[in-house]
């Protein structure tokens, strides 16, 4: 099969299937005309690394993995059935819920509207609701069954960083971490354990980081609202960093972080517990989108991403709007 075809086959795009050849991990054969092409055994090989990706190991601890070092993949695995815990009881919750409504149906009792919508709303219990602040025009925005990760992104002017921060204001005890991300000395003795964790999956030590890290570890066990997350972070670096900052399980605070770096928000990588909130470039109420094709606000949001290197050309780039007058 050539590239295309081994993709839809495996379900994968073809950007993630050429990730793995870049890592090592797929090493396809190739004609004489210098063309890829994959047979059964590099199939089975892309199957597995995309397996493990869907149970949230970044490439570095598959490549780990691979080699049969297990230890990664047992932490895993462990928030993995945390997580799918987490979400039978919900379910279990919701059935009891609708078992309820049927049996006063049963009995000749309508149920009211208010407890049919109770059956069908998250279980999780966190959620936000508030008007919206300029640039938007007092439109009322809700967030329901707030998730552990949820990225804010939009194009520049969208009114990201103030959605963000009105966040972080409307939830209980949410910290916003801004881009003055300054490291401390008095807090990098507590974060070395996890940079040591990043080095070691590929990540490079810098201010940035160490200040991001630090700023994170300050706001302790509260919610996190983190401004443009890949500030000052290479590719690797910021690779390291969502696979990280998916370790924490679903019991950990939600993290809020604004982004437009497709390393950070890899659409192909996004998983059950995480939530893509897309600001629109005309100041329509943002939007949670799917991270599928054809979903609705999908393609505007992938146009809003770009790769590291193109974010690190234009950070600290800001949009300004003229008014016709002046």
């Amino acid at each position: 099969m050539n590239a295309s075809e081994a993709a839809k086959r495996l379900g994968i795009s073809v950007k993630a299937l050429r990730l793995y050849e870049a890592r090592g991990l797929v090493v396809p054969a190739r004609t004489p005309a210098g063309w890829r092409v994959y047979g059964p055994n590099e199939l089975a090989r892309a199957a597995e690394v995309a397996a493990l990706r869907a149970l949230g190991l970044s490439l570095a601890q598959i490549a780990r993995v691979l080699k049969g070092e297990l230890q990664d993949m047992a932490a895993m695995l462990a928030a993995h059935q945390l997580t799918l815990e987490a979400q039978t009881g919900a379910l279990v919750s919701t059935a009891r819920k609708v078992a309820a409504l049927r049996q006063d149906l049963a009995r000749g009792q309508a149920p009211v509207l208010k407890d049919m919508l109770d059956a069908l709303a998250p279980a999780t219990g966190l959620s936000v609701a508030f008007e919206l602040p300029l640039p938007w025009g007092g439109e009322r925005f809700e967030l329901r069954d707030i998730r552990a990760i949820n990225y804010i992104t939009g194009p520049l002017g969208s009114g990201k960083t103030q959605l963000a921060m009105r966040l972080a204001k409307e939830l209980p005890g949410a910290v916003f971490i801004g881009l003055d991300r300054k490291a401390d000395p008095a807090r990098t003795a507590r974060i070395e354990n996890t940079v040591a964790w990043l080095l070691d999956n590929g990540a490079s030590r810098s201010g940035a980081l160490i200040g991001l890290l630090a700023a994170m570890e300050s706001g302790g066990a509260s919610i996190l609202v983190i401004d443009m997350v890949e500030q000052g972070l290479d590719q690797a670096t910021q690779d390291a960093l969502i696979a990280h900052l998916r370790r924490r399980g679903p019991a950990a605070k939600p993290l809020f972080l604004m982004t437009r770096s497709t390393a950070i928000l890899d659409l192909d990588a996004v998983g059950p517990n995480e939530t893509i909130i897309y600001c629109p470039a005309n100041h329509s109420v943002p939007m949670c989108v799917a991270p599928y094709a054809g979903t609705p606000g999908y393609e505007a949001l992938a146009s809003c991403l770009a790769a590291p290197e193109v974010r690190a050309r234009t950070e600290g780039v800001i949009a300004m709007r003229i008014s016709p007058a002046g």
